[in-house]
This record gives C-alpha cells, structure tokens and sequence, in this order.
C-alpha cells in the first residue's frame, strides 16, 4: 500500500513537472496579456446605480425633509446621501442620527453636534470617501455630551 501512494506520488509530481517545461506554441501565450496590463484603460463608471429609481430619491428627500435636511434635485444626490446615511448608521465611531446631511450638486454639508473629535473626524472621512461626492464642508460641532445630575 505505501508503495502504491509512493508510486502515485511520484507519477503525479513528474507531470506535474512536465507540464510546466512544456515549451509548446503556447509558451508566450500571456506575453501580450500582459503588455496590455501596462496601458492604462480610461472606464466611465457612473455613481448613481440603475436599481436606484426616482421614485426610491423621492422617499429618500422625504426623509431628509424630516430630518432638516437637503436633497439636490438630482438621483445622484439622493443617492449619494442614501450611501452616507448607510455607512453613518453602519460606523460604530458616527452618531447617525445626531448628524444632518446636506447633498447638493455631488456637494456634502456635515452639520450637526458630536460628542468626540473622532467621531467628527470619522464622519468627514466616510463623506469623502463616497463615490460620487466631490466635496465635503464638515460643520459639525464638538462638544461633549451634559452629565446627568442626579439628586437624591
């Protein structure tokens, strides 16, 4: 028995091995692959998503509106502010709901009163880093949170 696995294994090993010193007509067959890998190739990628529709930007202001919030006129807006919302709620560093966002013409307006540095911080990189948005004016206030007095 240990012959036999001794036997495959090399049986296995030596195609293995013949397989890759094949110098057949094949033997440049990535090389032009591979040049095209050093062109850079221009690719237009739109923001706004097709499964976005108008009548999903249209709910989305209405809860901004809600919120005191602003919307562009644009589903780009709105669905660049859905986007931020998301990954505001998603953070664990960001009060969501403590920071209003305004998208005007891909243009985002932080406002709003944080508790920490960070989590200003950490909100302004999260609008940054959002496809689609071109600029980011973070107005968000720091001040931390009023200790409860408690009198017994």
């Amino acid at each position: 028995m240990k012959r036999n696995l001794i036997l495959l294994s090399a049986i296995a090993m030596s195609l293995t091995l013949a397989a890759c010193e094949n110098p057949g007509p094949g033997i440049n067959a990535n090389a032009n692959a591979n040049a095209n890998m050093s062109t850079p190739v221009a690719v237009a990628t739109a923001t706004a998503t097709p499964k976005y529709t108008e009548e999903q930007a249209r709910e989305e202001r209405a809860r901004a509106k809600e919120n005191k919030e602003t919307i562009g006129d644009t589903l780009e807006d709105a669905w660049i502010h859905t986007k931020i919302v998301a990954k505001l709620i998603a953070n664990s560093k960001t009060p969501e709901r403590k920071i209003n966002v305004d998208v005007v013409s891909n243009a985002v307006t932080l406002r709003g009163t944080v508790d920490t540095a960070e989590e200003k911080t950490a909100a302004e990189q999260i609008a940054k880093e959002t496809e689609g948005v071109t600029k980011v004016t973070n107005q968000l206030k720091v001040a931390a949170p009023a200790k409860s007095t408690k009198t017994k």
